[in-house]
């Protein structure tokens, strides 16, 4: 068991104290990531809504940027933009 935990956030809230008033903890967050405290050890982060979209965004970038990337070099073949 390890004594020291990393914590991703520089933010941290208690559940209790989520659950008490989330409002006031997004808003004072102000889209910086909180870590979710259960027993003084992270069990969430809580992102903006804008981070959450961004974060998926990028994912399905490399998702694709891998795609593309197994795929270099394959077979291709030759179409005419008429035929599109």
């Amino acid at each position: 068991m390890s004594i020291i935990q990393t914590i991703y956030a520089r933010n941290t809230v208690s559940m209790t104290d989520l659950r008490r008033n989330p409002a006031e903890v997004i808003k004072v967050a102000n889209r910086s990531p909180v870590a979710v405290l259960n027993h003084n050890k992270p069990a969430a982060y809580l992102i903006s809504a804008v981070d959450y979209e961004e974060m998926i965004d990028r994912l399905e970038d490399a998702e694709l940027t891998r795609i593309v990337k197994s795929r270099a070099g394959g077979k291709t073949v030759k179409v005419k933009l008429d035929d599109l």
